[in-house]
């Protein structure tokens, strides 16, 4: 298992250089994530065709882990059906309570490095604001279709 300096890279480097972290051209879903406890607010954008999450990014401002933990859940489900970003979703819900396996944290590759924050209960709403924020915007994006 891989240490927690390497852990402590990964979301260092997601939050200082950040792959997913500017305004998205023409996106088709657009929500804010509020996390009003310590101040993080993103705009969650995304773009999906035909049940894939072709693109997405988001804008905004908040803490290392909330900023960081939104760009490591782009880079995750970018490519993916809807579906399977929503089981990847759940399996980072499971493991920031600290109920995930190890292979379920292998699943969600460098999100892993974030398991260590079901021990900061003041932390976890940072680390999920990007997921949930996912959450509801593909919630809002199936109501919409039906």
């Amino acid at each position: 298992m891989e240490n927690k300096n390497f852990y402590n890279e990964i979301l260092t480097d997601h939050n200082l250089h950040p792959i997913h972290k500017h305004q998205l051209e023409n996106p088709d879903l657009v929500l804010e994530g509020v996390n009003p406890t310590c101040g993080d607010d993103i705009w969650l954008q995304m773009k999906i065709t035909d049940g894939i999450i072709t693109d997405g990014s988001f804008v905004g401002d908040g803490c290392a882990i909330s900023q960081a933990s939104a760009d490591i859940m782009l880079e995750l489900v970018i490519g993916k059906p809807v579906e399977e970003a929503k089981r990847l979703a759940e399996m980072f819900f499971k493991m920031i309570k600290g109920g995930a396996t190890d292979e379920e944290i292998d699943i969600l590759e460098e999100a892993g490095a974030l398991q260590d924050i079901a021990h900061m209960p003041a932390r976890v709403k940072c680390a999920v604001l990007g997921w949930h924020t996912m959450e509801e915007i593909l919630k809002q994006k199936e109501e919409s279709n039906q």
